[in-house]
């Protein structure tokens, strides 16, 4: 698997740094990690949230938005109907950005789902920060500071509480390809979202049980095959093609067998990523639970 060999090359260099290990400070967002490798977070929604209107009309209102979290301005698109019936935070895969994702969200407003697309870290949009790099990440896991993949699934916590806090409706955590590895850390990691929605992406494979000590937890910390057992008894929900040419179907099939229950495998037709079939089934699952 791509991601896996990418996680054993290129940790090599890490894997002798030292071991202290905590969240930053309380009052502000924070994180922890236990000795098994469980990643939680405290990601409060931001006291300021900056909008700004783009579409309006009666069935909806698509809104750029941003907030201050961690060090670092977060972008996203809102797009909600006057009284959703619940919503989505979505983590688009590599080098998608916030735009690619406007008709989709327009599309489920419209449907009665609000859902929040993010620019992520180093993803290519307006958000500032860096593609996933282990190296980087397990030094700042040893020097107890903000791991950027930690920082993401903050962000995504962060936009929970905003949605939450507006609508007082159920918020799922829904990711594709890359970003479905960061949308199921958050799920873990932030109990208030209310379940899990995976496309077309898979876990690394429990690579971290290859090593010792904070290598160990910090790459468990952020791989969904460890921890998305974790998110029962909320449901979730994973998407796959079988003719996925990046994720192989299998790798989808067997982060889908480490969940637990409620759990649904539903085979779409298509390649890589989210399409029109899968939007027709996340639309209830976001509209009904």
């Amino acid at each position: 698997m791509r991601w896996t060999a990418l996680i054993l090359g290129t940790l090599i260099c890490g894997l002798l740094l030292g071991a202290g290990c905590t969240g930053l400070g309380s009052g502000a967002p924070s994180w922890s990690v236990t000795s098994d490798g469980y990643l939680s977070v405290s990601c409060p929604a931001p006291v300021q949230v900056n909008e700004q209107v783009l579409e309006r009309n009666a069935s909806l209102t698509l809104s750029g938005v941003s907030f201050h979290n961690i060090d670092e301005e977060v972008y996203g698109l809102l797009a909600a109907p006057p009284d959703p019936r619940g919503a989505v935070i979505l983590a688009p895969g590599a080098g998608v950005t916030k735009e690619r994702e406007r008709d989709r969200v327009e599309s489920y407003a419209l449907a009665g789902c609000a859902a929040l697309v993010l620019d992520l870290r180093g993803n290519g949009g307006e958000t500032p920060g860096w593609p996933f790099d282990p190296d980087a990440d397990l030094l700042a896991f040893n020097g107890g500071s903000w791991p950027e993949f930690y920082k993401t699934v903050c962000d995504l916590s962060a936009a929970q509480g905003i949605v939450s806090g507006r609508w007082k409706v159920p918020v799922y955590s829904m990711g594709a390809s890359n970003g479905g590895r960061y949308a199921a850390i958050a799920a873990v990691a932030d109990q208030g979202f209310a379940g899990y929605i995976g496309v077309s992406t898979s876990g690394f494979g429990l690579a971290g049980e290859a090593y010792n000590g904070n290598a160990s937890r910090f790459l468990l910390s952020i791989d969904p095959d460890h921890a998305i057992g974790r998110i029962a008894p909320r449901p979730v929900w994973i998407f796959h093609s079988r003719t996925d040419p990046i994720i192989n179907f299998t790798l989808g099939q067997e982060l889908y067998n480490r969940a637990g229950n409620p759990k649904e495998f539903i085979v779409f037709n298509g390649t890589h990523g989210e399409n029109e079939e899968v939007d027709a089934r996340v639309i209830p699952i976001c509209t009904t639970g």
